[in-house]
């Protein structure tokens, strides 16, 4: 009879000890939210604790918000579902003497910062060839984008076959060097109010400037062609149409190394061309908006709050999602993706990417997550370990501040640490 007693006193002790817990850790929460802070912006909070099941904090979570980076989230889930272990780099035939070959989207091809040289020594054999160039129905620019980002490097151009990741390096030093050579002509030495002209591939680089300026080119067939030919220095000769026959794929980059860029340096040229070689598994038009429903429509049909999703970057402000379906894509991933391969795609607060100077001291990364800026918005989206070793899902959406985005990383620190050390 004692021992059942002492059974349920333990009992009603955790529980109670737990309920208390749960309504601390609400509460030193809402300390940070409702403070004076947070007045003039919108903020989306949810926290939730997938073994349990158990919903900690929740602000907003069933409304929209501007993204920003979090839509590579939605990005690497699709790619996750569609792409095989190594990319496709291209498809070819092989008719007689001559090579006919279409893109799939493949960002790696020549790639500044992508060590893969697969589908260039494999065109280097050939010496006819063909190249159909017509299968990107998509626009170069991603609806939403802001229209003078077109010279910026984090804003290159969709292709079908992209080359050098679709931009021009350009520097001073040692001596002056363009990357491609191709446009080593197109390139003046003076001051000018964007680094290439809008409509043509006319870049300027000042010669003050002591770093290396990366350009994106103005894309289109007759560029892919001139470009490509520069490189192999061969002839390619462009088709309206490839013979038929069973066209060949040949394998490329292995698929990890892409997500990790793509994670860790936000980079948005990656994240589009990752929906376009998604689109091509499916299809031989490549086009974004064909994965995007396709995904939203097969995979993601039970999300509560389906979002606007237009690009695969999240460079538009047109996209909108909810902490909710940023938290349900999360479990996902958690759910059918190796736990240390995910969190070596994410950033690790404190160590890697995005997050190196931020949530953690550098030692033991407990936040792995993908951070999303744009003017006035910072969302942080992803995993946080505890030292009682849960792995809560998290979506935390600031939109409109107008405070530096350094004072909302500051507050939302404070939470993730509190979260840390007490859940």
């Amino acid at each position: 009879m004692i021992k059942k007693i002492s059974i349920y006193v333990c009992t009603f002790l955790l529980l109670f000890g737990c309920a208390s817990l749960k309504k601390q850790t609400k509460k030193e929460i809402e300390t940070v939210l409702h403070s004076k802070f947070f007045e003039n912006q919108f903020t989306g909070f949810l926290i939730v604790d997938p073994s349990t099941r158990d919903t900690i904090y929740n602000l907003n979570s069933n409304r929209y918000f501007t993204p920003a980076s979090n839509t590579k989230i939605f990005t690497l889930y699709t790619a996750l579902k569609i792409l095989p272990e190594k990319i496709p780099a291209l498809r070819y035939l092989q008719q007689n003497d001559t090579l006919y070959f279409k893109g799939t989207g493949d960002p790696s091809f020549l790639h500044p910062f992508l060590s893969d040289s697969t589908a260039y020594k494999f065109l280097k054999k050939y010496k006819n060839l063909a190249l159909f160039a017509d299968n990107f129905l998509d626009t170069p620019l991603g609806p939403g984008w802001s229209w003078d980002d077109f010279h910026w490097y984090y804003s290159p151009e969709r292709s079908a076959f992209p080359i050098h990741g679709n931009v021009t390096l350009i520097t001073s030093t040692p001596q002056k060097h363009v990357s491609p050579t191709y446009f080593k002509d197109s390139v003046f030495y003076e001051d000018y109010d964007f680094n290439r002209q809008q409509d043509k591939n006319k870049f300027y680089f000042n010669t003050a400037r002591t770093d290396t300026l990366e350009v994106p080119f103005k894309t289109g067939s007759r560029t892919t062609k001139n470009v490509l030919e520069s490189s192999l220095g061969q002839p390619v000769r462009l088709i309206t149409k490839i013979p038929k026959g069973n066209a060949r794929t040949l394998e490329g980059i292995h698929a990890d190394s892409l997500y990790v860029k793509l994670m860790h340096e936000s980079d948005n040229f990656i994240a589009e061309q990752l929906l376009l070689l998604a689109a091509s598994e499916l299809r031989d038009t490549l086009n974004s908006e064909i994965i995007r429903t396709h995904i939203l429509e097969n995979n993601l049909a039970d999300l509560k709050q389906p979002p606007r999703w237009v690009d695969g970057s999240g460079l538009s402000r047109y996209n909108l999602f909810t902490p909710q379906s940023l938290v349900h894509v999360l479990h996902q991933l958690q759910l059918e993706v190796p736990q240390e391969r995910l969190f070596s795609i994410f950033p690790a607060g404190g160590v890697s990417g995005t997050l190196q100077n931020w949530y953690g001291n550098g030692i033991n990364p407990y936040i792995f997550a993908k951070s999303g800026s744009l003017g006035n918005n910072y969302c942080l989206s992803g995993y946080l370990l505890t030292k009682s070793g849960k792995v809560l899902l998290f979506s935390f959406m600031n939109n409109h501040f107008r405070n530096p985005s350094s004072e909302v990383k500051i507050r939302m620190q404070q939470i993730f640490e509190m979260l840390h050390q007490n859940y």
